[in-house]
């Protein structure tokens, strides 16, 4: 085989007339019998390997025959762009090595397959054109989130997925712990996020996050990732101005980089232009009144359900923060508000277009009593919570933080349906494989 260094098949076009070689995998092959085309992709791209019969000689077209669905090849020949085809990058075939050849039985064919199906072969899935423009979409969030807090003089921090202090009331997964008694799989990383915002001021943790919640709806997993930072000397206002501010980062940040991958899930992008507007504002209590006028029977004190929260926003079409929950509806957590301490100073961050709540932040209860109180109103076991008392008994401090929940972002974003499809292996209730 050719020594040519291999070049990616996004980087194809800058090597336009000259001879590359490529690894890659095969999608598809089509033949008429003295020339033959076989679609490429490696991760980076696609193209379309040209084999002519008379050109590439007896022994190279043989092999042109074994080529099936996902075999994995390594080509040389002459980069260039298809001049029948505008866009279409072509490689003028004149050597071929099957590196990894792939049975006539590949699973996932050209034809429509139950979601249950592709879940079990989600392995296979993962490489469909779909699946890999959400991917890109993901990293791209990804990194946007590290970027915008790098930026601004945040430190990422890593917080412990294994703990015996709990952030929520319900949905816990637990196991034992050796002789420490029973731990549980973290469901935020904010209890520790306090303790480190009181020693670097500005702090970011980004994790996976567990909830042994026995939900199947369209928003939930088991397993998520959360991004979670935690500010001193911001209270609730500070917070939500930079909540608005990160999420019209990431919107435009995936708009700018990411319009291929847009354009290949067919999403609507001018639904995102509403980042560009101010983020509602909005009191629970207006909320639920609100949602009662569109025929919700939503009372004040309970919590706002899906359906609720979709009829808030369609109000509005753009991200609305619904603020200032009933103390009994939210976490211990939460400070008391000064104005009705029914409620505590706390917001969900709505996304437009149906998809809920994409964020929950609060400002921290600072008070050591009050605290104090409210954990044991929810029968915690406060030897697990007496450092993070400390954090109140020693230089108690305004702050404030919030969770972003990375799958709903991106869903919302991309415009995809389902979280599961935004998640490389989805954890459910029912699904624990592959």
């Amino acid at each position: 085989m050719s020594s040519l260094p291999s070049v990616r098949l996004a980087d194809l076009s800058a090597h336009a007339g000259q001879q590359v070689t490529v690894h890659a995998w095969v999608t598809h092959l089509r033949s008429s019998g003295k020339i033959a085309f076989a679609a490429l992709r490696d991760g980076s791209g696609v193209a379309q390997a040209v084999f002519v019969k008379n050109e590439v000689g007896d022994e190279l077209w043989a092999r042109v025959a074994l080529l099936t669905t996902e075999t994995s090849v390594r080509l040389t020949g002459e980069a260039r762009v298809n001049p029948r085809a505008p866009g279409v990058l072509d490689i003028g075939v004149r050597a071929l090595e099957i590196i990894g050849p792939s049975p006539t039985d590949y699973p996932i064919q050209p034809k429509e397959h139950g979601v249950d199906f592709l879940l079990n072969h989600r392995h296979f899935w993962l490489r469909a054109p779909r699946q890999t423009a959400i991917m890109r979409i993901r990293s791209e969030v990804e990194q946007a989130i590290h970027d915008f807090f790098y930026a601004r003089d945040f430190v990422r921090c890593d917080t412990p997925i294994l703990t015996a202090a709990i952030g929520e009331r319900a949905g816990l997964f637990s196991t034992e712990y050796f002789d420490e008694g029973t731990a549980y799989l973290a469901q935020t990383g904010q209890l520790y996020g306090e303790a480190l915002a009181a020693s670097l001021g500005r702090i970011y943790t980004f994790g996976p996050t567990f909830r042994a919640e026995k939900s199947k709806t369209r928003r939930h997993l088991t397993e998520f990732w959360m991004i979670e930072p935690e500010m001193a000397w911001y209270d609730q206002d500070d917070n939500m101005d930079l909540q608005e501010e990160l999420v019209r980062f990431l919107v435009t940040r995936v708009l700018e980089r990411r319009p291929a991958d847009l354009a290949v899930l067919e999403r609507d992008t001018s639904k995102l232009d509403c980042v560009l507007q101010p983020f509602v504002r909005l009191d629970y209590g207006d909320a639920v009144k609100l949602a009662q006028s569109r025929g919700s029977d939503v009372q004040w004190g309970e919590d706002l359900g899906a359906p609720d929260e979709a009829l808030i926003v369609a109000e509005y079409e753009r991200p609305v923060f619904v603020m200032n929950y009933p103390k009994e509806a939210k976490a211990f957590y939460m400070k008391e508000n000064p104005a009705d301490p029914r409620t505590v100073l706390c917001s969900d961050l709505l996304a437009p277009e149906g998809r809920g709540e994409i964020i929950g932040g609060s400002q921290r209860e600072d008070d050591y009593e009050k605290i104090l109180h409210r954990l044991k109103e929810e029968k915690l076991p406060l030897e697990a919570y007496d450092w993070y008392l400390d954090l109140r008994r020693y230089g108690s401090f305004v702050h404030s933080g919030f969770g972003l929940g990375l799958e709903r972002t991106v869903a919302w974003i991309a415009g995809v349906e389902h979280i599961r499809e935004v998640i490389p292996f989805p954890r459910m209730m029912d699904r624990l494989r592959p």
